[in-house]
């Protein structure tokens, strides 16, 4: 009976805290919160490698390919473990974030049918969750949940959140057949750019091209500073239509709010210096077509998988990476 009373209270505060995620303030209570319900409901052996301090560099060593990790993969969790895991991911989203992140996870089995175990170890359940330092409203400390095409990071210093680097991608781009058929985890991303991209003049592709083929891998890679050095300046927003940077605020938007309101909020600001409507979406953007790696833009270039979408670098150049 204690053990079905303590499975019961850790599957209840799992929903409690999924359901403030999407109704209470988010902050960095909330994630203290969840953060400390994580950690209470595991044994030392798996506290010992969930766990590290602050000023580890494994806190920098992020990366979006399936490999071997530190941290605690679901796998290894129990039922109860796993409720309060995803509400600890769920502690750091949007609710559409959390939608995203978790179909994500999920696009693991459709890769394990499709390859038909020829491919890379696909996994749902290998996605890894880490914690460095101690949980607090006021500390310093961060947390990050990481696999396949999912890597979310969060930092809390003095009460104040940062979400970065945030990496979400989507293989299959589109799954083709069986029961899931037609899912497009990311598809408003990917409309959305296409739509902004074939809407340009050919005397703005000039400048907002600057590739015609798609490198093999992110122009930034997993670089602890999202910085396209040496890289074309692309298309000055200045330069850009009413319409068209309508079309480019949405699109931000679409990243900015895969995390809470407290920290969307503050995402234009870190791209820009100023208030206006056309500087709230930064200096420049960059179109690109090696950008279908990254945000899968092309009016010429024919569809790759898997898409990608990580807030920082080609399209918007003035976000970094790390800035705590």
């Amino acid at each position: 009976m204690k053990i079905i009373g303590l499975r019961l209270l850790a599957i209840g505060i799992g929903i409690v805290l999924l359901t403030s995620a999407y109704t209470r303030l988010h902050s960095a209570s909330i994630m203290s919160d969840g953060a400390k319900a994580f950690l209470a409901s595991l044994n030392p052996e798996q506290r010992t490698r969930a766990t590290f301090q602050f000023q580890d560099d494994e806190r920098f060593n992020w990366h979006y390919i399936p490999k071997v990790r530190k941290g605690l993969p679901l796998r290894e969790m129990t039922a109860e473990q796993k409720q309060l895991a995803h509400a600890l991911l769920a502690a750091g989203l949007s609710q559409r974030g959390y939608i995203k992140a978790s179909t994500i996870m999920s696009l693991d089995e459709v890769l394990k049918l499709l390859e038909n175990g020829k491919g890379p170890q696909r996994d749902p359940e290998g996605y890894f969750f880490s914690v460095f330092g101690d949980p607090s409203e006021t500390g310093t400390w961060g947390y990050r949940i990481e696999g396949h095409h999912v890597s979310q990071n969060f930092t809390v210093v003095n009460g104040k959140v940062l979400g970065a680097p945030s990496f979400f991608g989507s293989n299959p781009e589109e799954v083709k057949d069986g029961p899931r058929k037609g899912l497009r985890i990311l598809g408003r991303e990917d409309d959305l750019a296409r739509t902004l991209v074939q809407s340009l003049t050919a005397e703005q592709q000039k400048a907002a091209i600057v590739s015609k083929e798609a490198p093999k891998d992110i122009l930034t890679e997993a670089s602890r500073k999202a910085a396209l050095n040496g890289q074309p300046s692309g298309i000055s927003v200045s330069k850009l239509t009413a319409q068209q940077r309508e079309t480019l605020q949405t699109l931000l938007d679409e990243y900015c709010y895969n995390m809470p309101e407290q920290i969307a909020q503050s995402r234009p600001a870190t791209i820009c210096s100023s208030p206006g409507p056309a500087e709230r979406l930064g200096a420049r953007a960059i179109i690109t077509a090696s950008s279908l790696r990254r945000f899968w833009w092309s009016s010429t270039t024919p569809r790759i998988t898997p898409i990608t979408s990580i807030p920082c670098g080609a399209i918007l150049t003035a976000i970094s990476a790390w800035t705590c």
